[in-house]
């Protein structure tokens, strides 16, 4: 009995989240059939998908478990095979409701896009869940997947959204797409590849999925799109607005230079500054371990109770890029943030380079740190910038 609600439980969380969606949206104009239909469709994809793996692991002896096929046969088999077919199995699922009447603004596909992904995680629980029954580390990973499956389906949901609003194609929903395939393999590998340890790793790649959700949500309250329905989500959801950080359009305002040259010399400097902040964020984080009688050689992936020092590290180097992108505008005293940017993210493609090299297990987990360092530091940027 225990066993059975320990893989039934955790796999009926999904379809209680589609109540959420289902009130978020508005009922009178967002057929409840229609959202039921899709999220049934996202279970049927998963269970598609996961035959389609299993047949294709049976063939290739790759599978999405690092300590199976290897790190780079768990990588190949994840960014070349399963994190695609995945997400075209929640666009597939979405489908009906995309070429229906009903799906007319950008946010219906948050709506449908949100119904597909719960579907598939509904059925992706039962299979891990029942496929593991000893250790509720995996009851852990189901639920840190979770929200992840609706992170990345949110992305090229609204692109869609947008796409058959302004009834243009473009490379809006593709570049969303690939996006998030290439987010969800690495989450994946984090997840369900590595030991329960790499669970840490998931942390800041949730934290850039839930900016990035924020301020998409604003976006499109600044927009001005109030016919009822958005009207209704986003005054429901007021409760998660607030006036403090910049809109979405303002970033992408101070990220443009048009009509004037980038200033190549500060992107250098700025990048050599960031690489210099690293590294001294690095040395001050490995002093205070020294200090707190912190071993570092107890680390390993398969002991989530032994990532206390990686915390610690990586601590020490996302608190770098805050500072390294305030010094950058202070120093620069130019009106974007563009040099900025580019610097943070010319210094993190450097250190992934040098990673890569020399210890690509790490390479992994400085990916999934990369997004959130690199908004840090234009969050460090903004307010050091002058104002205008």
């Amino acid at each position: 009995m225990l066993s059975w609600i320990r893989w039934s439980g955790p796999s009926l969380i999904p379809a209680l989240l589609l109540l959420a969606v289902v009130y978020f949206s508005d009922r009178r104009r967002e057929p409840l059939p229609l959202v039921l239909l899709v999220f049934a469709l996202g279970g049927l994809g998963k269970g598609i998908t996961w035959y389609a793996e299993l047949r294709a692991s049976a063939w290739t002896s790759l599978d999405t478990s690092a300590q199976v096929a290897g790190n780079t046969g768990s990588l190949l088999f994840l960014f070349g095979f399963a994190a695609p077919m995945r997400e075209a199995a929640k666009v597939a699922a979405m489908w009906p409701a995309f070429r229906s009447k009903h799906f007319d603004e950008p946010v219906d596909g948050l709506v449908y896009a949100s119904a597909a992904a719960l579907g598939f995680a509904c059925i992706e629980n039962a299979i891990t869940l029942r496929g593991n029954p000893i250790g509720w580390i995996w009851v852990a990973r189901t639920a840190v997947a979770l929200p992840a499956h609706v992170f990345f389906a949110c992305m090229w949901g609204y692109a869609l959204g947008r796409v058959k609003t302004i009834k243009r194609p473009g490379p809006l929903f593709p570049t969303a797409w690939l996006v998030a395939t290439a987010a969800h393999g690495l989450y994946v590998h984090l997840v369900y590849g590595r030991g329960p340890g790499a669970l840490v790793g998931t942390l800041p790649l949730l934290l850039a999925m839930a900016g990035a959700t924020f301020f998409a949500a604003r976006d499109l309250r600044a927009r001005g799109e109030r016919s009822s329905r958005s009207s209704i989500l986003l005054e429901r959801v007021s409760t998660l607005y607030v006036s403090g950080p910049p809109s979405l359009q303002t970033v992408r305002d101070v990220l443009r230079r048009e009509g004037q040259p980038i200033t190549l010399r500060w992107i250098g400097f700025g990048a050599l500054v960031t690489v210099g902040a690293m590294t001294a964020g690095l040395v001050l984080s490995i002093a205070f371990g020294h200090w707190a009688h912190v071993d570092f050689s107890l680390v390993d992936e398969h002991d989530v109770t032994t990532t206390a020092p990686v915390a610690l590290l990586g601590s020490g180097l996302l608190a770098a890029f805050p500072v390294s992108g305030y010094l950058i505008a202070k120093a620069s005293n130019l009106p974007t943030l563009l040099e900025p940017a580019l610097a943070s993210g010319l210094a993190i493609v450097f250190m992934l380079v040098l990673l890569g090299l020399a210890a690509p297990v790490a390479l992994v987990f400085a990916l999934a740190f990369s997004p959130i360092a690199w908004g840090l530091a234009c969050a460090g940027a903004w307010v050091g910038r002058p104002a205008r």
